[in-house]
């Protein structure tokens, strides 16, 4: 059931809204009547209303002023404006502060009920909005925590024999999936993404230990060395020999100009 908070100055005016409210025989209950806005706006302060309904001239607070101390507590609260006149200056003033609907008294219980009905179709599309960007939100992070997961496994086992199979049954997806996935969010393909992973193991390798090429190879899933190289070559431009080569001389000369 929706809240509504009912506002104007006479009490015989908000008793036929409510009873226009209640033949519309929608889901909506007055839980408030205010006989002006600053009562309306104390009210708030410690109660929520789904939907205020507020007539516009009204002695203390008038309706249009009301509605701007709502705006300024709350930019989201839904607003219809209720009035016995038809001033085009009101209606302008009141759909720059938001309102959703201006009805005229006396309110007829079809202009009530169509009133409420595309209320309800529009916080209906909100939810689902809402609904969908968290669900769009969590699929995005559960996808994001799978490429990690297969990122920690591939680095876990550059030694061995990396399958998309054997990677995606480890994040519990469909192999054609991950696949997907790893294109969208990194923008190349599994196998290219793990000659990647194993290149740079290899240049480290190569860099920062004196293994034997053919014991680098080994180590970064590699058993046969030739094939190794002519990898290595075609990713970096040069054979793993002369890349450590390379750089031994690049270091030899860094620690020249220190010297």
């Amino acid at each position: 059931m929706y809240q509504v908070l009912l506002v104007d100055d006479e009490r015989w005016v908000r008793t036929s809204l409510k009873r226009v409210l209640e033949k519309t025989e929608l889901p909506f209950s007055v839980a408030k009547e205010a006989s002006n806005g600053l009562e309306a706006l104390d009210w708030l302060e410690d109660h929520e209303a789904d939907l205020i309904l507020t007539d516009v001239r009204m002695p203390v607070m008038e309706g249009l002023a009301f509605v701007q101390e709502v705006r300024k507590q709350d930019s989201g609260q839904q607003v219809i404006l209720v009035s016995g006149y038809d001033d085009f200056q009101y209606v302008q003033q009141a759909l720059r502060l938001g309102v959703i609907d201006y009805l005229l008294k006396p309110v007829e219980m079809e202009d009530m009920r169509r009133c409420l009905v595309k209320w309800m179709e529009h916080k209906q599309a909100q939810q689902l909005d809402r609904t969908m960007a968290i669900k769009a939100t969590n699929e995005d992070k559960l996808h994001k925590s799978s490429i990690e997961q297969v990122k920690e496994y591939i680095q876990a086992h550059l030694a061995g024999d990396i399958t998309l199979t054997e990677a995606a049954a480890r994040v519990h997806l469909n192999p054609s999936y991950l696949s997907q996935l790893f294109k969208q969010q990194l923008n190349r393909n599994f196998v290219d993404y793990i000659v990647e992973v194993r290149m740079e193991a290899a240049k480290r390798l190569l860099c920062c230990t004196s293994l034997r090429i053919n014991e680098v190879a080994d180590r970064v899933g590699y058993a046969d060395v030739a094939y190794f190289s002519n990898t290595f070559k075609k990713w970096n431009g040069c054979t793993p020999s002369e890349f450590r080569k390379d750089q031994a001389r690049a270091g030899a000369s860094q620690q020249d100009l220190k010297s």
